[in-house]
Formats: C-alpha cells, structure tokens, sequence
C-alpha cells in the first residue's frame, strides 16, 4: 500500500513491489489533500475515537467494577445481558439507532451523535470485570470499614492496580471507531465533522473517476488513516503483549 502511494503510474504486477526511482513521487499525497482535507479528517477521526475510547473507558471500569466487586440484586442477570448484546451484530441495530439518534435527540452532523451509540463496549466491561475479580476482596473490605465510599475505592485502590487492562481496553477499543465507516457516514453529512474514513470514500464514489491517478491517490489517503493506528500498536507493543500473557496466566 506504501509503495503504491508513492508511485507515478501504478504496477499492480509484482515488479510493482520493487518500482524504479523514476516512477516514485509524492504527488499523491498533495492529490488526496487537496481533494480532501487530511489533517481536518484526522482530527475528526481522532475526536470521533477519543470520545468512543474516554466513555469505554469510564463506563467500563464503573460497571466492571460492580460486577466484580460489589453484591446487588439482579447482578447475574446484568452480567448475561451483557454477554447477550455481544451476540447481537451492530447493523441489526443501525434503524432504530439512526431514528433515535437523528431524529429524537436531534444529533445529526454532530461529534456526540457519532459517539453516542459506542459509548458503552460490553467487551471492554468484560476485560475489566476479570482484572478487578482477580483482586483481593480484603483490599476492598478494609477500606469500606475504614469508611471509604466505592468511587474513592474504585479510584484510589482498584484503578492503581487494573492499568494494564485500561491499556487492553484502549488498544482494543481504538481500531473500531477509528477504522468506522458506516455510522458516521449515516449520521454526517457536514464533510467539516467527517472521520478521514468517511471522506475517503466519498473521493472514491466523487472524485476519483477525474483524477489524474486516483489509484495512488486512494492508496495515500489509506496509508495516512493507517499510520496513527500503526504507530500506536508500535508504541504499545511491549505493554499489550505483556498484559495478553499476564491475562492468560490469571486465566
């Protein structure tokens, strides 16, 4: 994909792999930029997924955190409701979505009506449910008899020892939002608050057909929208590794 964004004339053959200097240029990428704002189509991608990323993140340590750790009626029946949205495909859920969504809340062309309906990832509460049952319930004990309210346990004692799971939960929960193309196309018609996902296939469907090499041009817009998601697999490589053995282990 990287050499094809790089290449004059596009060799699909397997030559293509290894082009000649002459056939390499930057040109696509200042195509794509000029067709599509790139850098305003990352920062709507990466507010679009930060936002997915920060309600997982509160939403799942709250409710994995009861579930583990905390006694109240009706908590095996949560749990297997839980288990049971896993099962239920997003698209099946897409009319009733867009209808409350659009035309209830009124959110349409807006960041929270694109983050709203990933606000809350059974998978994620799932990861931190297992992380907080594998802790001490004495830990949790001593501190309600010391008086310390749940959310000041949850913040001081269990959060301090579950962060390789808000790391699982992070990278796991990053590469759906950022990579998602179906949602915010239903909901987003303003091409400002687009995700770089949505705008590049709106080049492909518009804009493409005219371009002088819209082959390599698709390809750099591609390469952009993978680059942050490479980076941070890179980055938090030795964590992510270290937490899926660890959680293997526990298991």
């Amino acid at each position: 994909m990287f050499i094809g964004s790089l290449q004059t004339n596009p060799d699909t053959s397997v030559g293509g792999a290894f082009p000649s200097p002459a056939n390499i240029t930057g040109e696509n990428y200042s195509n794509i930029n000029n067709s599509i704002d790139l850098l305003k189509g990352l920062v709507n991608s990466g507010v679009f997924t930060g936002g997915v990323i920060f309600f997982t993140v509160v939403f799942g340590l709250l409710v994995g955190y009861a579930l583990a750790q905390m006694q109240f009626r009706g908590k095996g029946f949560v749990f297997g409701m839980m288990l049971l949205v896993q099962m239920i495909p997003f698209q099946l859920l897409l009319i009733p979505l867009y209808v409350m969504i659009v035309r209830d809340y009124g959110l349409a062309d807006t960041y929270l009506g694109m983050i709203l309906p990933f606000a809350i990832n059974s998978t994620a509460v799932f990861v931190f449910r297992q992380y907080f049952m594998q802790l001490p319930s004495t830990l949790f004990e001593a501190a309600r008899i010391d008086g310390a309210s749940e959310l000041r346990i949850l913040w001081q004692i269990a959060i301090p020892l579950v962060r390789p799971a808000i790391v699982t939960a992070v990278l796991l929960t990053f590469i759906g939002p950022w990579n998602e193309f179906l949602w915010p196309f239903l909901v987003t018609k303003d091409q400002a608050i687009q995700p770089l996902a949505v705008s590049l296939a709106n080049y492909i469907s518009n804009i493409a057909a005219t371009a002088s090499n819209p082959f390599g041009a698709i390809l750099a817009g591609a390469c952009v929208l993978a680059a942050p998601a490479v980076a941070l697999f890179i980055f938090f490589q030795r964590q992510f590794i270290s937490t899926n053995i660890g959680s293997s282990v526990k298991g």
